[in-house]
C-alpha cells in the first residue's frame, strides 16, 4: 500500500483552489434503505476499448499521484511523449480533462465515504481507479450508462488491483452514485 500523501497536496496553498463544501450527507452505519445501480458486469473475456480508454487515463492519474504532480501537467506530458505504444486517445484525454477541475471535490468526497479508509492508505492504483470513476459518476453525462460504468470500473478493478479491490471500487462507487441521484 501507498503511504504518500494524496495528490492535490504536493504543492504550495496558492496552488489549488480551496475544496468546496461539499454538502454531500456523511455515510452512516444505519439507517435507511440503499438502492443500488445495477451494474452490468463487463465481459471476462477482454477489455473493451472504452475500458482500455479508462485505463489510459488512469494511468495518468496514477502517474501524477506518484510524481506528485498537477495531473494536467502529467498529461501534457503525455501527449507529446507516451510510455504506451500508441498516442493517448482522445477519450482518455477527455476523462482526465473531466476529472482534473474536481480533483479537490473527488479526493474529499471518497474520503467522506470510504468508510475506515484514508485516502492515504489505499493501494494507489484503487486511488486512480476510484478517482476517475468518481470523476465520471459524479461529473459525467452519461446518467443512464452509469451502471455500465461501475460494471467496468468495477473491472478494471479486477485486472489491474488486489483480490478485495472490484469489491471495494463497486460498493465506493455504488454510495457516490447513490450521492449523486440525492442531488440531482
Amino acid at each position: 500500500m501507498s503511504s504518500g500523501p494524496p495528490a492535490g497536496q504536493a504543492g504550495g496553498p496558492g496552488d489549488r483552489p480551496a475544496p468546496r463544501a461539499t454538502g454531500l450527507p456523511h455515510p452512516t452505519r444505519e439507517g435507511a434503505e440503499v438502492e443500488f445501480e445495477r451494474t452490468v458486469p463487463a465481459p471476462a473475456d477482454r477489455l473493451h476499448g472504452r475500458s482500455r480508454d479508462r485505463i489510459r487515463a488512469i494511468d495518468v492519474l496514477f502517474e501524477a499521484d506518484a510524481k506528485q504532480a498537477d495531473v494536467l501537467d502529467v498529461l501534457g506530458q503525455r501527449r507529446q511523449r507516451t510510455a504506451a505504444q500508441t498516442p493517448l486517445p482522445q477519450r482518455a484525454r477527455e476523462l482526465v480533462e473531466l476529472y482534473a477541475p474536481h480533483a479537490a471535490d473527488i479526493d474529499e468526497d471518497l474520503a467522506t465515504h470510504s468508510r475506515d479508509w484514508p485516502l492515504h492508505r489505499m493501494p494507489a492504483v484503487d486511488r486512480a481507479i476510484l478517482r476517475l470513476g468518481c470523476a465520471e459518476v459524479l461529473y459525467g453525462e452519461d446518467a443512464a450508462g452509469r451502471g455500465a460504468i461501475l460494471g467496468e470500473y468495477t473491472k478494471i478493478a479486477e485486472v489491474l488491483s488486489t483480490d478485495d479491490s472490484p469489491r471495494f471500487v463497486n460498493g465506493l462507487l455504488q454510495r457516490l452514485a447513490e450521492v449523486r441521484g440525492l442531488l440531482s
